[in-house]
């Protein structure tokens, strides 16, 4: 990912922030007929390993788990992201010498990956990600709440991932390369915006 030093962003706990939030992420992965890439809901555990282990599945049918891969896989994940419009700065007032930009957060994580369909930790992955995105829910509803016998005649329409990640990328480009009073300009644009995600991106601009 091209990242100038501005907008590189080396912090842990602000990278596992994005991945956490990150509800659908991009699997890529190289291969000899060139690359193939599926979005999937994936979730980090951060107790294995240096970096973390990336778990998943994507459905049987997907030609990308039997496509040998050609090197480490790459997960990506998005965080907010909001488009700048140049009527927010400063700057355009003063000289009119600024153009229109996009401020996002984005992580990329590279790792070997591994594809399986045993059944046991099949059901522990599909088990993990629904407590992860029920869990906010008044009423969740849980893998046990399906007989038996249905859960299991899904899961072998699906494959399982797993990935350890060896590299983490982060990206936070949030106008740091402005000046404090286009910042500013920024922050106000986007914080008077009806789309959820401009504000999000303001909360996130440097003062």
């Amino acid at each position: 990912m091209y990242t100038p030093p501005a907008f590189r962003d080396d912090d842990r706990d602000s990278l596992m922030a994005t991945v956490r939030a990150a509800r659908l992420a991009n699997l890529v992965t190289a291969t000899a007929d060139g690359p193939l890439a599926t979005p999937l809901p994936l979730f980090l555990d951060e107790t294995e390993g240096e970096h973390g282990v990336i778990h998943g599945h994507l459905a049987r049918a997907n030609p990308q788990w039997r496509v040998p891969a050609s090197g480490d896989g790459l997960a990506i994940f998005m965080g907010p992201d909001a488009y700048v419009t140049p009527a927010w700065y400063a700057t355009k007032q003063e000289t009119g010498k600024v153009v229109p930009t996009w401020n996002y957060a984005a992580v990329h994580a590279y790792g070997p990956v591994e594809f399986f369909d045993d059944a046991d930790r099949l059901l522990e992955v599909v088990t993990r990600l629904t407590n992860l995105h029920e869990g906010t829910r008044a009423t969740p509803w849980a893998v046990s709440d399906a007989p038996p016998d249905f859960i299991q005649s899904q899961l072998r329409g699906i494959v399982g991932l797993r990935m350890r990640v060896t590299r983490l990328e982060g990206k936070r480009k949030m106008s740091q390369n402005r000046n404090a009073a286009d910042r500013a300009g920024v922050v106000a644009g986007l914080a008077a915006s009806e789309r959820p995600s401009d504000r999000e991106v303001a909360a996130l601009i440097p003062s």
